[in-house]
């Protein structure tokens, strides 16, 4: 699934990545077929793309949904075969603020670090 939630209205991304493929940024493109090729070779496995963390769940009052779910949604988890841990990474370009607090939620609710490339 690709996520192309930072383009404007013109069709230009705000952020100056170029999407290639079924992925945001050639910079991500270039990671999943790094990692693709990590996992054939045995160091990585069950590589997975776009995966969804609920960060914050719904609100609800008497008169219905007072505040959508927050999500955050990793660009690549795996599980690192030489120590066994499940690594949540995120290709970067731009630490948006927004960002940045999603990233302390993980570490907050879920106890992830999110690993940057």
């Amino acid at each position: 699934m690709a996520k192309f939630s930072s383009y404007t209205v013109q069709g230009r991304n705000k952020y100056g990545n170029k999407p290639t493929g079924t992925h945001a940024s050639k910079k991500e493109h270039y990671r999943a077929a790094e990692l693709r090729i990590m996992e054939a070779a045995g160091l990585i496995s069950n590589l997975r793309e776009q995966v969804s963390f609920r960060l914050i769940p719904a609100q609800y009052g008497q008169g219905g949904l007072i505040e959508k779910s927050c999500s955050y949604r990793a660009d690549f988890v795996y599980v690192d075969n030489s120590t066994g841990q499940t690594i949540v990474e995120d290709t970067k370009g731009v630490r948006t603020p927004e960002y940045i607090i999603k990233r302390k939620l993980m570490l907050h609710v879920h106890g992830i670090r999110i690993k940057e490339v």
